[in-house]
């Protein structure tokens, strides 16, 4: 897991700590949560607990009614700790914590007699590990539609920076791959450059492949070809731009790009003395 500033933490917390995220199956292998090692803790005994939402205020979770959860509840006035252990893509050894809170309710869950979904109210800020991995998937969110039309031009920089293994990757058109250049890429589409006959490619569905190492993940990126352009000197070869369905654009995605146009920013700040020229970012599309 990547080290974080305490600023960068405080931001994340004072900016999105009443937001709460679900945990689908996307964003548990986003935040590499250990479903497994989700456990409460009440007067010295665990119970294992789905964790279904968290923010940096509280949580809920669900729980087997029948476990005797809610005599202990009882005994600790509903104190509780919530033990969570997550593995980050990018990181060898799991991070394991307990945040203190306090139930503050429950409900019959999904219609079962036998499981509930309790409310935990956080009684205390929670750890900044949590706060980290929580807040990279907000942060990257949020600015996947504040900065969507932000461009990254494909430099040799930018693909070490970003990490992507080549600028060579394919297009999948109709379920057939198709190689293809990438040129640039932002939360919304990318450009590609690809041999082929504009009027045969424009306005069709397509599904583009980024790669990327250290951790190596792969996102098929779901899109439609709205545009293209010659290129110069290279009459078999056009260039085309992508429009990304926004609801499909995967969170892993999401979160690369928005590290690396953060640590961008943050070179181009008035106080950063590092005098290291930034990888070509464009304002648009």
């Amino acid at each position: 897991m990547s080290i974080l500033t305490q600023q960068k933490i405080a931001s994340y917390y004072n900016l999105y700590k009443s937001i709460d995220v679900t945990f689908t199956k996307e964003i548990i292998q986003v935040t590499g949560l250990l479903t497994q090692q989700v456990l409460i803790k009440c007067v010295g005994d665990f119970w294992p607990c789905v964790v279904y939402s968290s923010s940096f205020e509280g949580a809920k979770v669900v729980a087997n009614l029948k476990s005797g959860i809610t005599g202990k509840l009882q005994k600790a006035n509903n104190s509780v700790s919530l033990r969570l252990s997550f593995k980050p893509l990018e990181s060898d050894t799991p991070v394991t914590f307990f945040v203190s809170a306090r139930v503050v309710g429950y409900n019959p869950y999904g219609g079962s007699t036998d499981t509930a979904l309790f409310s935990l109210q956080f009684t205390q800020r929670p750890p900044d590990d949590l706060i980290e991995i929580m807040g990279r998937v907000l942060d990257a969110n949020i600015n996947s539609k504040k900065r969507k039309s932000e461009r990254v031009i494909i430099t040799p920089d930018a693909i070490r920076k970003l990490r992507i293994l080549s600028k060579d990757t394919a297009a999948f058109i109709e379920g057939v791959p198709r190689r293809c250049i990438l040129r640039d890429i932002s939360f919304s589409g990318s450009k590609i450059i690809m041999m082929g006959v504009a009027k045969f490619l424009v306005d069709r569905d397509t599904a583009l492949r980024l790669d990327f190492d250290d951790p190596r993940e792969s996102f098929l990126v779901r899109g439609k070809f709205v545009r293209a352009e010659a290129v110069e000197g290279r009459k078999e070869l056009i260039a085309l731009a992508i429009d990304f369905d926004e609801a499909a654009v995967p969170m892993g995605y999401k979160v690369r790009l928005n590290d690396f146009l953060s640590a961008v920013r943050a070179d181009n700040r008035p106080d950063n003395t590092q005098g290291a020229a930034p990888p070509p970012v464009a304002a648009s599309k």
